[in-house]
């Protein structure tokens, strides 16, 4: 079976904290990508507790790891990741700077697809995966991942999408 890639763009749930540690959501549930995929709640926890390392990479190459995942676990949100970038690495220290910059926005994760099925709109649902490896990436996939700006909490950022999701609840009833 063939190592897959999922992205996400990184934006209010990912940030980088002295330039070295960085934490976010590598992936959201129940939120189609644009490859039509869409990954389930509990997707990854077989995968999670075999307790094999999942490893921080630079582009998917696995000749380039650039740091250290310290946490990944699925919470209600989605698979949250918080780990190091490496400043003995110089991958690792080009990393820190182009995300610092803001030139690189993405997370992706590389899987294996262990059970899937086919929605009614056509979307692939992912509902166990093996998870390999988490990396830094240019070109992101998941559009609703994105990076916390300095000093930004992940808590902010997730009481400013319920706000949102309020909004536009309360805007669809007085439709109805």
């Amino acid at each position: 079976m063939e190592l897959e890639h999922k992205f996400a763009r990184l934006g209010e749930d990912v940030r980088v904290v002295d330039g070295t540690r960085i934490e976010g959501y590598a992936s959201l549930f129940g939120k189609a990508d644009q490859g039509g995929d869409v990954v389930e709640r509990g997707a990854y926890a077989a995968s999670l507790a075999e307790g094999r390392g999942v490893k921080m990479l630079w582009q998917h190459d696995p000749a380039q790891p650039i740091g250290v995942w310290d946490e990944v676990r699925e919470d209600a949100r989605g698979l949250f990741v918080k780990g190091r970038l490496l400043d003995s690495v110089a991958k690792g220290r080009e990393a820190a700077a182009l995300l610092e910059a803001g030139a690189i926005e993405g997370l992706s994760i590389g899987y294996r697809t262990k059970r899937a099925a086919k929605n009614d709109k056509g979307q692939r649902l992912l509902t166990e995966v093996e998870l390999w490896e988490v990396s830094l990436v240019t070109f992101p996939m998941q559009r609703e991942a994105r990076v916390a700006a300095k000093g930004d909490t992940l808590a902010e950022t997730a009481l400013i999408e319920l706000a949102e999701a309020f909004n536009t609840a309360r805007q669809d009833l007085g439709r109805g």
